[in-house]
């Protein structure tokens, strides 16, 4: 669901990183939004924000889009990104924002950091990564767009890279990448806990 304005907007701070979404059909105007016209990364769960804006600052010449469904979480990433100009944040399911918000081939790169693996059998059907959650990412991604995916589940990443082979509008790369940490990637790194990457890049048009 879209985030409630009006508990937020007390908070001089957040209502200037915080998208008002008008319609939940139509797609976002990304140029108007961001008052630019750059390439758009796209943090799938941001969290407390801290790597969308470590990501944000590292690159200043990227628009960056956390989205998030919990609130507590939005106003804590909202105090991150205050002064960061290329920072905005959206309250919603991430799914549904992929899904029926993005403008076809609208973003550069995905992160999808430690989604939930729900790892009990019966719980699976709430994970995020299913063939329809990957067709709308590469609706959403520009030609050779990528998405990032990390969990620290082997078994959720098995079933990860196995429904991306399905698809054939990816290919499949072990992701070698220099990103910051995210709050979760030091609580793991902290337990010694192993950490699977993986990137899936666009190679075919969307249909």
């Amino acid at each position: 669901m879209p985030a409630d304005e009006g508990s937020l907007a007390h908070r001089r701070h957040v209502p200037s990183r915080l998208i008002t979404v008008e319609s939940l059909t139509d797609h976002l105007d990304l140029d108007r939004i961001f008052g630019r016209k750059v390439p758009l990364h796209v943090d799938l769960g941001c969290g407390d924000g801290s790597f969308l804006c470590a990501l944000a600052q590292r690159m200043p010449d990227k628009n960056f889009l956390g989205i998030e469904r919990l609130l507590n979480r939005v106003r804590t990433s909202a105090r991150k990104a205050a002064i960061l100009d290329n920072v905005l944040l959206l309250r919603m399911e991430g799914f549904y924002a992929v899904r029926y918000l993005l403008p076809a081939e609208s973003v550069e790169r995905f992160y999808l950091l430690f989604p939930d693996p729900w790892p009990k059998r019966r719980h699976h059907r709430r994970r995020i990564v299913t063939p329809d959650f990957l067709g709308s990412i590469h609706a959403a991604l520009e030609k050779n767009g990528s998405v990032y995916i990390a969990t620290d589940d082997v078994d959720y990443f098995r079933k990860i890279k196995e429904i991306a082979e399905s698809n054939p509008g990816f290919a499949i790369r072990e992701a070698d990448i220099d990103l910051p940490q995210s709050k979760f990637g030091r609580i793991f790194r902290e337990k010694g806990a192993p950490v699977q990457w993986l990137e899936l890049r666009r190679i075919s048009p969307v249909k």
